[in-house]
């Protein structure tokens, strides 16, 4: 089990990355386009930069939803490989058994 400050930790980035996204994809587009002027681009970077470091999108880390644990995560199940194995041979997953052949 992950500490509970970190898993809220990551809420919270997620909700600032989710808040920014639109703002920060009109600066990024800005200044990957190569026809604006040097001026538009450092203002754009500026911009950028005074924005709050959670806000950009690598800093937000995929987090298994019951247990929080961060590492082996399947994003497709949003469970860390540990939860799902269990609750796979629970039988809680529908769809889903143990591989044998």
């Amino acid at each position: 089990m992950a500490k509970k400050s970190k898993v809220v930790k990551n809420n919270q980035r997620k909700e600032l990355v989710e808040r920014y996204s639109d703002k920060r994809s009109k600066l990024l587009s800005i200044i990957k386009d190569p026809k604006t002027s040097y001026v538009d681009k450092r203002i754009a970077y500026q911009k950028i930069e005074k924005m709050p470091r959670d806000a950009n999108p690598i800093r937000f880390r995929n987090r298994c939803n019951l247990t929080g644990r961060s590492r082996g995560v399947y994003r497709r199940f949003g469970l860390s490989r540990i939860s799902l194995r269990e609750m796979v041979n629970n039988g809680l997953i529908p769809g889903v058994s143990k591989a044998s052949w």
